[in-house]
């Protein structure tokens, strides 16, 4: 089973009950990820305007840390894992880069937190490669792929869909996990969706 994106209530940094919103639907989330043997649950410590949230601080990267901390235990004894996703600076200020998810699940010190890479946040990389070396085997856990220009599906924006870069680091780290679609789909899904999967067998060979 693949990764669950998201379906809790509020977010881990708010300020008010929408945190315990968050811990209580997040654990529910977690113990039926861990039944169905998914890979994990996929979080982001706060979008762009979720309000109130904690200010973007020292303080808060540590508070965020430890409440990871207890979320990944959890989840290590439900059998699955907590999943950070950087996203585009459109979307949330607080982890743009997989480097910078990474380094959070260091720091949060359970094996229960891991993080992903999303080809279409990705942009923000200033290389793939890099992006998903820096996660490394220890902490990447999830992959997600959608055109790079108007997140339909991959091979619909043309040229622009080039994930050569991104799967020569996957296939040197070995990753076993799952590169899962995560987006739209403009033309006749038969049609692109087949197409979808010649394209990336095609470019996973010549990476």
């Amino acid at each position: 089973m693949s990764a669950i994106c998201a379906g809790f209530d509020g977010f881990i940094l708010a300020e008010d009950e929408q945190k315990d919103n968050f811990d209580r639907t997040m654990r529910e989330i977690i113990e039926a990820a861990g039944k169905i043997n998914s890979c994990g649950v996929i979080m982001v410590p706060a979008f762009n305007g979720q309000q109130p949230c904690r200010p973007h601080t020292m303080d808060t990267r540590n508070y965020l840390c430890k409440q990871l901390h207890e979320l990944g235990e959890f989840a290590l004894q439900c059998g699955t894992t907590v999943i950070l996703e950087p996203l585009n600076r459109a979307e949330c200020f607080y982890m743009r880069l997989v480097a910078d998810a990474a380094a959070i699940c260091r720091d949060a010190d359970s094996k229960g937190v891991k993080c992903m890479g999303d080809f279409w946040h990705m942009k923000e990389e200033p290389s793939d490669y890099a992006a998903f070396m820096a996660a490394g085997k220890e902490y990447l856990q999830h992959v997600h792929i959608a055109s790079r220009g108007r997140r339909l599906t991959p091979g619909e924006d043309g040229e622009k869909d080039d994930y050569r870069d991104g799967f020569r680091a996957l296939k040197e780290l070995g990753y076993p996990g799952f590169v899962s679609f995560e987006c739209g789909c403009e033309g006749d899904r038969k049609e692109v969706l087949t197409n979808a999967v010649q394209l990336l067998r095609q470019q996973w060979e010549e990476a």
